[in-house]
């Protein structure tokens, strides 16, 4: 639940409103994550709420319909110094998509695997300069420029693993080519014996 334990982590400034905690998210991440659903952010505050980490007030406006106001709980205190101040553990082992390109593009052959992983390789440099640029434009907030270094340093690591692909897996693909060129010897003998 990291993004319940996030917006336990914005309630301790004091107690605020979905769309204050949505602001100051979106604020204290930056882009690299992305925006935050204010639908969702709901369904994580009556969800806190049901649990006890938070309580929820009405404060009437007078110009307004009322304001919902969160507060944290001493619960949602314990809850996020527990989840904190423990160490992060990967599960389910390491899913990404670029692998599953791979096995696909090792199974068309060499020219495909070229042709992706050249693909590929020019997709991870833009993205490189994009970061580059993004990372010059946020120096004064540490945790977003902190994110983004995070971005950089796993694109620069992707990089070089398909840059590193096409050696290590070149039998791969041209075993797929021996596979297809066998593929094509009995509808060649087929033809040879058709036209005899």
């Amino acid at each position: 639940m990291p993004l319940h334990h996030a917006v336990l982590a914005l309630l301790t400034e004091g107690p605020s409103h979905g769309y204050e905690l949505k602001g100051r998210f979106e604020e204290t991440i930056g882009p690299q994550w992305g925006g935050l659903n204010i639908g969702h952010l709901y369904q994580i505050l009556d969800r806190l709420v049901r649990d006890s980490f938070v309580t929820r007030s009405q404060v009437a406006q007078s110009d307004r319909p009322d304001k919902t106001l969160y507060s944290l709980t001493a619960s949602g205190q314990d809850e996020l110094q527990e989840w904190a101040t423990s160490a992060w553990v990967r599960t389910g082992g390491f899913r990404d998509e670029l692998f599953l390109k791979l096995v696909g593009a090792s199974s068309l052959g060499p020219d495909a695997l070229d042709t992706f992983i050249a693909a590929q390789s020019r997709s991870y440099l833009a993205e490189l300069a994009g970061l580059t640029r993004l990372r010059r434009s946020h120096t004064g907030a540490p945790l977003v420029a902190l994110l983004i270094d995070a971005a950089i340093a796993h694109t620069k690591a992707d990089l070089q693993l398909v840059e590193g692909a096409a050696e290590r897996l070149a039998p791969l693909g041209e075993g797929s080519a021996r596979a297809a060129t066998r593929a094509d010897v009995p509808d060649q003998a087929a033809e040879r014996l058709g036209s005899g």
